[in-house]
């Protein structure tokens, strides 16, 4: 309700790729359904020419420039997982819970298929939805003891060499305690969300993403000790680059958002205070979403009944 009592405006954002026609086709259908509803479409104000170009009609979807605050009830993301991390950025500033519609290849944070849109749409309208809480990273770099930057991910904070050259020489802590030093390609500090993505790839453990933990996961290093580490959410994972080191870095959180990291220094990780949230349709269990999603052979399994 607003201040004379009446019902507050419902408002979705529609996030979705703009360079995308499956994308764009999607978020056109989706915001007639929308306005048919009573419910105001919202999209970014740099994709809201692609979507009139699409749907002269659609005048009546508004377009947000993030330069102020706007009630929105509820983010859809239309395209695949790196649509949803875009949409994270949103869903700090708004609050909202994401729900995600795929149309990439893999799309574990999504929630449902794009076939599956029109009824993801109706139980949106009816709020026939949970919303879980997936733990994110604070990400600070220091120079010393002073603070240069501050950051967070969804997914991991990579630390990499930059460019094509040699390999990064790091010093790794947890809790302040030195763990080991190796030359590396990378170090990967990960979610339980992020254990599907970055460090998957890099040969990290796959966890369950509710799990209350934190990863560390190196990426071609150059050691006999290389293991992936899985340490407790009050932990601290530190990665500091030697200042004998033969070359820079640079961090990425979540392949977006870069920082330059001269010798010297050094990555702090941590729990962040803001979980992402997720609008789940579905109750079932991740093992299910694992399977589907990797096309998992479990086909004939039978297990045995006590």
């Amino acid at each position: 309700m607003n201040e004379a009592g009446d019902v507050a405006e419902r408002r979705f954002l529609l996030a979705f790729h703009p360079g995308r026609a499956e994308a764009v086709e999607s978020a056109v259908t989706i915001a007639r359904r929308l306005l048919a509803a009573g419910v105001t479409p919202v999209v970014l104000t740099d994709d809201r020419p692609v979507l009139l170009e699409a749907e002269p009609a659609l005048t009546a979807v508004e377009g947000w420039d993030r330069s102020g605050p706007i009630e929105v009830e509820l983010i859809m993301t239309l395209g695949g997982d790196g649509t949803i991390l875009r949409a994270a950025e949103l869903q700090r500033e708004l609050d909202a819970p994401l729900l995600g519609i795929n149309l990439g290849h893999v799309g574990f944070l999504a929630e449902a298929e794009v076939a599956e849109s029109a009824e993801v749409v109706e139980r949106a309208l009816l709020r026939d939805y949970e919303v879980e809480q997936r733990l994110t990273l604070c990400v600070r770099v220091f120079r010393g003891d002073e603070l240069v930057h501050e950051t967070w991910a969804v997914n991991e904070a990579a630390i990499e060499k930059s460019g094509s050259g040699r390999m990064i020489t790091t010093l790794l802590e947890i809790d302040s305690r030195a763990v080991s030093s190796f030359g590396t390609d990378a170090v990967l500090l990960s979610t339980p969300t992020g254990s599907t993505a970055y460090s998957f790839s890099a040969g990290g453990p796959i966890v369950w993403p509710t799990a209350e933990v934190l990863l560390l996961v190196p990426l071609g290093a150059h050691a006999l000790f290389t293991r992936p580490l899985v340490v407790a959410p009050t932990s601290t994972m530190a990665v500091t680059i030697a200042e004998d080191s033969t070359h820079p870095a640079v961090l990425w959180c979540d392949s977006r958002r870069s920082f330059d990291l001269p010798q010297g220094s050094r990555v702090e990780a941590t729990r962040d205070a803001k979980p992402l949230r997720l609008a789940r349709l579905s109750k079932a269990p991740f093992a299910d979403r694992l399977v589907a999603k990797f096309h998992l052979p479990v086909e004939g399994f039978r297990r045995k009944r006590l």
